[in-house]
């Protein structure tokens, strides 16, 4: 199954929420007036894009309409379609062409950071890369046992320590670890505590150091996972860790539990942060690299 077809499932929730308001938009379509653009702003704040970034898809909406003279359902579908893909547009390829190149995956705890952790090890073993994940995430209880299930699922190998451990040191490993064994990619885990900001910058800052010493012209992404359910809630949390480490990208999970799939306009254009892989399931295999295109299509297309 492609990409739309992952996708167009994954969105299903979201589709059910706003699907019955968008056709019923497109049936009755006369002209681009404000009172279709006040249904559609509705239907947007519904799906969880967020009030600023609505406003700005409505208002790009407006203009073009002007521009090009929209005069048929069909028409409008397909300009709302071409907005939204350029809301999400970015750098989403994730460049990982070093040997090793380093992923450091950051997120809040119960957001999806170890099965997504566990899918990416998956998918880039697929793509003919080995893989070697460092446990780093010392502080939860059984935060490592879990992670080493999914290794073990996703043919990767592993470095960890014993709970408590400093997160840096085994991070420190898994560098030296992918250097001697000659892995392609090492994939950090970290702590997802947020309760104490000095904290966990200092724990992220002292990682991030250790790894720009160790490996200075390494590739390096750094992964922000944010569980798709929590709509809104997902942009601060993006905000928040951005201020704590740079991210290059964000991991969108759980979009297939959600009717809050229109999150991902408002993290993308709030942050200006890439979303570069999204999760539409429990499978091993549900991890997707992003396609902005295709997800704009599986949203508003007719079902």
């Amino acid at each position: 199954m492609g990409f739309f077809e992952k996708i167009k499932q994954g969105l299903k929730r979201t589709k059910d929420s706003i699907g019955e308001g968008l056709n019923g938009i497109f049936a009755t379509f006369r002209k681009v007036d404000e009172d279709l653009l006040e249904e559609l702003e509705e239907l947007l704040i519904l799906a969880d894009v967020g009030f600023e970034t609505t406003e700005k898809i409505i208002d790009t909406l407006r203009d073009r309409a002007k521009k090009e003279s929209i005069d048929s359902a069909d028409q409008l579908r397909q300009t709302l379609e071409e907005i939204l893909a350029e809301f999400m547009e970015g750098d989403h390829a994730l460049h990982l062409s070093t040997k090793p190149s380093v992923v450091l995956v950051v997120g809040v705890n119960g957001v999806g950071k170890t099965t997504t952790i566990g899918k990416y090890a998956n998918k880039l073993k697929n793509d003919g890369k080995s893989v070697l994940i460092a446990a780093a995430d010392t502080f939860r209880a059984a935060a490592i046992e879990q992670l080493e299930v999914w290794a073990d699922r996703a043919g990767a190998q592993m470095v960890r320590h014993a709970e408590g451990s400093d997160p840096a040191a085994v991070v420190y490993d898994g560098i030296k670890a992918a250097e001697g064994r000659g892995i392609d990619v090492l994939i950090c885990d970290t702590a997802g505590r947020l309760h104490n900001k000095k904290n966990l910058m200092e724990e992220l800052s002292k990682i991030m150091r250790i790894i720009n010493r160790e490996l200075p012209d390494a590739d390096k992404e750094i992964l922000l996972v944010l569980d798709a359910t929590t709509g809104t809630n997902a942009v601060e949390q993006a905000k928040y860790f951005n201020d704590v480490v740079p991210l290059t990208g964000i991991v969108l999970t759980k979009l297939d539990g959600t009717a809050k799939g229109g999150v991902t306009l408002a993290v993308k254009d709030v942050t200006g942060i890439p979303i570069k892989l999204v999760c539409v399931g429990e499978q091993i295999d549900d991890l997707q690299y992003f396609e902005p295109k295709a997800f704009a299509k599986a949203l508003i297309e007719n079902n």
